[in-house]
């Protein structure tokens, strides 16, 4: 699924590029294919990263009572295109140097919504990044950019 826009989503590039009848392709009740078992691997990856309890005060403990329909309702929600998430809760973070950085803390469903678009869409983009590009990447760091630079020979002007 592509995100256009916080709360908007478009449908996903392997849907749209079928170029199949809608009969041929099967009967669909929604307007995005999301599997229920990667709305459950979303879950358990997030609750393996444990995290704060966000603005609707639930923690990941208490989400879990309720598993089956919790996940039911994020899955039904992100399928019909319906999901708008929540608010952050802010948190002050101190710094080093002085003063506050404010840290924004989304609810446990909203960290499984996020899980869900990221399991669907980083196998699709990953292979379009450069080898040289570290931000935001599974396995790459800032500190992986710092060590390759230091390698590489100096370039004269």
């Amino acid at each position: 699924m592509n995100v256009e826009r916080r709360g908007s989503i478009k449908p996903s590039v392997r849907q749209t590029q079928l170029g199949l009848p809608q009969e041929e392709v099967g009967p669909q009740t929604k307007p995005f294919l999301i599997n229920r078992w990667q709305v459950y691997e979303a879950f358990r990856r997030v609750k393996s990263n444990a995290g704060s309890a966000g603005v609707d005060k639930q923690s990941i403990a208490e989400f879990e009572e309720n598993l089956k329909d919790n996940l039911y309702k994020i899955w039904n929600r992100m399928s019909s295109g319906s999901y708008m998430p929540p608010p952050v809760k802010g948190v002050a973070i101190p710094k080093k140097s002085g003063g506050d950085r404010l840290l924004g803390i989304p609810t446990v469903s909203d960290r499984i919504a996020q899980m869900v678009v990221k399991l669907e869409f980083e196998p699709d983009v990953e292979p379009h990044f450069l080898p040289d590009s570290y931000g935001y990447r599974p396995g790459k760091s800032a500190l992986d950019a710092i060590a390759v630079t230091r390698k590489r020979p100096p370039v004269s002007a």
